[in-house]
């Protein structure tokens, strides 16, 4: 990676939505968002409404299937200097496994992203994240089918994410992202009805960061293994708190939609904090904030 600064899975597509507006080559890493071994049409409309200083989703995974993104986007990023993770969901161990297997075998991809969180899918996803056993049977499944670096990203929905993090480091986890979204909901007070039509949903935006914040502190002190921090990150004071807090690199996500640039923003706020306060390199701030 050229720098720490990543794209948060399901906030920027495949990549090729964001290619007419920033340099993708500027990346340290693009996480494509979710993919599932057979093509998923989501959950029904509305799937997001605005909340204080965020957004509540419930997608529910929408994505054309493997096989169409290794066909259709694989060769457009492939084309681009930047590393290439894949975010894989399954409803099942053994979809986990064959989604990892067929990645495993395109030499495009330089890492794998397992998704044991995402809570707006009714089979698989969080079910798996918020048990440790679950998510240590995952994982050590997957580790068994790729060779790839695995990549496990964890809910903020559970009592220890610390021990959490722990168990699917053991299980094989080469690094861990967090957090997740949180489980919220939002009522319509003129229908009195949920504002999204499954629910609950998924909080993300700034509104999430403390938290975010807090758990990557945790985890960061409990396991071995890098960690990725995510969370309502929207420009470079906000990255910065989560790489001193140990995380070894970050990923953005909601602020892309408000701004397409915030990547990049990013990328050169971090490198200006680092110049004013005489770092020469960002490992030099990596956990070093004395809480």
């Amino acid at each position: 990676m050229k720098n720490p600064v990543m794209t948060a899975s399901g906030t920027f597509g495949c990549g090729r939505e964001y290619s007419s507006l920033i340099n993708l080559d500027e990346l340290g890493a693009l996480v494509v968002k979710s993919l599932t071994l057979k093509e998923r049409f989501g959950n029904p409309t509305p799937r997001i409404c605005e909340t204080p200083c965020g957004i509540l989703n419930s997608i529910g995974l929408q994505n054309k299937g493997i096989d169409r993104f290794i066909e259709e986007d694989l060769p457009f990023l492939a084309s681009h200097d930047v590393p290439i993770i894949a975010n894989v969901a399954g409803e099942s161990p053994d979809e986990y496994v064959q989604a990892c297997a067929r990645l495993n075998e395109q030499d495009e991809i330089a890492g794998i992203e397992l998704n044991i969180s995402c809570p707006n899918v009714k089979k698989g996803g969080m079910l798996f994240g918020q048990d440790s056993d679950s998510a240590s049977l995952v994982v050590n499944a997957c580790r068994k089918a790729t060779e790839k670096p695995l990549i496990v990203k964890l809910t903020p929905n559970v009592a220890d994410i610390a021990l959490l993090a722990k168990k699917v480091e053991a299980a094989g986890a080469d690094a861990v992202s967090l957090i997740n979204t949180l489980l919220g909901l939002a009522i319509d007070v003129d229908s009195f009805r949920p504002s999204l039509a499954s629910g609950v949903g998924g909080l993300s935006g700034p509104a999430i960061r403390p938290v975010a914040v807090r758990m990557v502190w945790d985890v960061a002190r409990a396991v071995g293994i890098p960690v990725i921090g995510m969370g309502g990150i929207t420009d470079a004071n906000d990255a910065v708190q989560f790489l001193l807090v140990g995380a070894t690199a970050i990923a953005v996500g909601t602020a892309n939609f408000m701004n397409p640039s915030s990547t990049i923003r990013i990328i050169q706020g971090i490198e200006d904090f680092l110049k004013q306060k005489g770092f020469k390199s960002v490992r030099e701030i990596i956990g070093k904030a004395e809480v």
